[in-house]
């Protein structure tokens, strides 16, 4: 008898153990993870492809894990900081880990390695759901490093041709346009190359009589830029352009450029504040003499910009204020303002705000014959003005499933429905 009853009490107290490996509806902390990432160098249709054990969401405000990423290159290598910050049921629960890649990583090598850094830092979160129960841990096999080899040297290039061709009886419009880019971004230079021209021709018959009106133009510009550090930025532009509509048969120009950021690059993926300042020096020929009796010039013009830019959980927003002036007289100059804003009310619906104005006392190429009023009609001449404004006003909401993990490019990507409205 003595031994039946020990035998029984054994039994009620494992019974009333837990089961090693389960978890009582209590302990769970969240029904699911829910991600934002904020990031440059993770795509969000690889994030959504790759995080099984989370849903990565296109919008902060259902996140109960918000991840923001930022860069530092030091040391002939990348510094990645990846800071887990927790919201709603995982409030509080913060950490931070770091990624350590060669400096000539390819771009999707970062993405995988960010990835990958980013599944692991979410187990402990995902341990405190239900999906914590299906977690496997394997020790992958040692890879030894190896260096990155890229078939184009980090070289994107991008060959773009367009024609546009519309007409009826009496009238009739044809257009051309092509444009040839080649770029290479390193976290240690910048080189921006593009090349671009277009042809305009109207045709018009009224009552016997035909107009014709044409109009082209071409433009060359490239990119140099060196990182300095964490703030600061050496570079030069040059350029090369003709146009009928500004009165320029050849103009080119040679521009030293530096800049600084106020707040560390690394930091540009959430504020910016630069400030920029470039020389210009180069010819001008001009089609037709100006209004200052010039066929040519020499000109040296100063540029100085401040743009400020930030990237919140309510929204974004981009202002700039640029001026300039030509250095043989202080009195041609122009001053540039434009902002950009996009404020989030609820979820999918933002407010978006768009604007600019500028003081214009530049305008040295117009010609001094003058414009025919076919000119001014169809705009193939540049015309006297002493200012110009842009404003734009609409509102915008995204509805439908935000949380779907299946990824399909086919016909273009993106998701649910959004309706658009400006002014």
């Amino acid at each position: 008898m003595a031994l039946f009853l020990l035998f029984i009490s054994i039994n009620i107290a494992l019974f009333n153990l837990p089961v090693r490996g389960q978890e009582t509806r209590e302990t769970f902390l969240a029904d699911k993870l829910i991600v934002y990432v904020n990031s440059p160098w993770c795509s969000y249709e690889a994030l959504r492809k790759n995080i099984e054990l989370a849903e990565v969401t296109i919008e902060p405000s259902p996140a109960n894990i918000l991840i923001e990423i930022s860069e530092e290159t030091k040391e002939g290598s990348h510094f990645f900081e990846i800071k887990f910050t927790g919201e709603k049921e995982f409030r509080e629960k913060n950490y931070r880990t770091r990624l350590v890649l060669p400096l000539n990583s390819a771009p999707d090598l970062i993405e995988q390695g960010l990835i990958r850094t980013i599944k692991l830092g979410l187990v402990p979160y995902a341990a405190r759901t239900p999906s914590g129960s299906r977690l496997k841990i394997k020790l992958a096999e040692e890879v030894k490093p190896t260096a990155v080899v890229d078939p184009w040297n980090f070289w994107v290039y991008s060959l773009s041709a367009n024609s546009f061709l519309n007409g009826q009886k009496s009238f009739s419009y044809n257009s051309l346009y092509g444009n040839f880019s080649a770029n290479r971004v390193t976290p240690e230079w910048k080189i921006r190359l593009a090349l671009s021209a277009n042809y305009y021709r109207d045709s018009y018959d009224y009552e016997g009589t035909t107009l014709v009106s044409t109009s082209h133009g071409g433009n060359f510009r490239a990119l140099v830029a060196k990182s300095l550090g964490e703030h600061w930025s050496l570079g030069a532009f040059a350029s090369l352009s003709s146009s009928t509509y500004q009165n320029q048969k050849f103009a080119g120009s040679i521009s030293p450029a530096i800049e600084y950021n106020i707040f560390p690059y690394s930091e540009s993926t959430k504020r910016q504040l630069r400030i920029t300042y470039s020389l210009d020096l180069g010819p001008s020929f001009y089609r037709e003499e100006t209004i200052f009796d010039k066929t040519k010039q020499f000109l040296v013009k100063g540029n100085l910009s401040a743009t400020l830019e930030l990237k919140k959980k309510w929204g974004t927003i981009s202002t700039s204020l640029a001026g300039s002036n030509f250095f043989h007289d202080l009195s041609k100059y122009r001053i540039e303002f434009n902002n950009d804003l996009s404020v989030r009310l609820f979820r999918g619906f933002s407010v978006n705000i768009y604007g600019g104005y500028s003081r214009i006392h530049d305008l040295i190429s117009i010609a001094k014959a003058g414009a025919s009023w076919e000119d001014v009609l169809l705009m193939r001449k540049q015309l006297a003005t002493s200012y110009s404004y842009y404003v734009s006003v609409g509102i915008s909401y995204s509805f439908g499933s935000i949380f779907s993990n299946v990824v399909n490019p086919r016909f273009g990507s993106g998701g649910g429905t959004s309706i658009s409205i400006s002014y």
